[in-house]
């Protein structure tokens, strides 16, 4: 009797919610293993790097003017960290950096969702913005810096701008690729605009706005680094052209691998709230 009744066992629904589970946690297993494998393979990749350019500069005796071994890379950060010459300049930078990208972020996606809910403004006001855009940022630079001086100010400016088209167009192209299915049944629910919007449009829209999002990231860091360049007095932007004018290439490729980091981390961040923020969406949308 206990054979019989073992395939029925087998088959129900506790028996199916046990081995979805079993597999589940197999899934997470095999996950977990391969994200350790490839952290260990990543920092297996940068050791070999950092010993391959270690080896090439003492193997070829390239002048310490002309590239810097990472051993006297890292003895170059210790003299600025004991000297205390990184963490106001580092922190200036990141202030632009983020506040100029919140500003232009913030401003491009309200702007696309008006073009995008009004054509008239957008054909009316869309050329002029064209325009804004096409003007080299180095350009248009040295006028910001006359108008708002060498603080900060001009440089978030600066960031505003270049950050401000990449989520415009993002969103534009995002709220303009919406399922016709979903809005027909908006139309058949007598669902207002902003519902629309809310429900339908945004939620559709979200992917290609933290698209315009990832590239404005790294956007506002070379912003910031370029505005620095033009006129400054804090930033790792002075720092580096100090560095150039001392001819320290080592305090350069300091300078170069913190902003290389601040960058990743910056793109990590955006890539974080991105996860989440589609899986919500996708939760959300499956509910219509």
């Amino acid at each position: 009797m206990t054979d019989a009744t073992a395939p029925l066992a087998a088959k129900s629904p506790a028996g199916h919610a046990t081995t979805a589970a079993a597999s589940r946690s197999t899934g997470a297993a095999r996950r977990a293993r391969t994200r350790r494998t490839d952290t260990f393979l990543r920092i297996l990749i940068f050791v070999a790097i950092l010993a391959a350019w270690e080896g090439l500069v003492r193997l070829f005796n390239v002048s310490p003017l002309m590239f810097a071994a990472p051993s006297e890379v890292y003895a170059a950060f210790v003299r600025g960290v004991t000297r205390g010459l990184y963490w106001q300049h580092l922190g200036v930078t990141v202030f632009e950096m983020g506040f100029g990208l919140l500003i232009g972020a913030s401003l491009g996606f309200l702007l696309g969702v008006v073009v995008s809910e009004f054509e008239r403004v957008g054909r009316l006001f869309f050329p002029y913005l064209v325009a804004i855009q096409s003007l080299p940022k180095v350009a248009v630079a040295p006028l910001v810096i006359l108008w708002l001086g060498f603080d900060v100010e001009s440089k978030v400016v600066l960031v505003a701008l270049i950050t401000f088209f990449p989520v415009l167009i993002n969103t534009l192209s995002g709220l303009a690729i919406v399922d016709a299915q979903r809005m027909d049944l908006m139309r058949i629910l007598r669902a207002s605009r902003w519902q629309t919007f809310r429900f339908v449009r945004l939620p559709s829209a979200t992917p290609a706005i933290f698209a315009g999002l990832n590239v404005a990231v790294i956007l506002a860091l070379t912003g910031a680094i370029v505005a620095e360049f033009v006129g400054a007095q804090r930033g790792l932007g002075v720092l580096l052209l100090q560095a150039q004018t001392n001819l320290d290439t080592a305090g350069m490729l300091v300078i170069l691998v913190m902003l290389a980091i601040i960058g990743m981390t910056a793109n990590t961040l955006v890539r974080v709230i991105e996860r989440r923020a589609t899986s919500w969406v996708s939760r959300r949308e499956d509910t219509l």
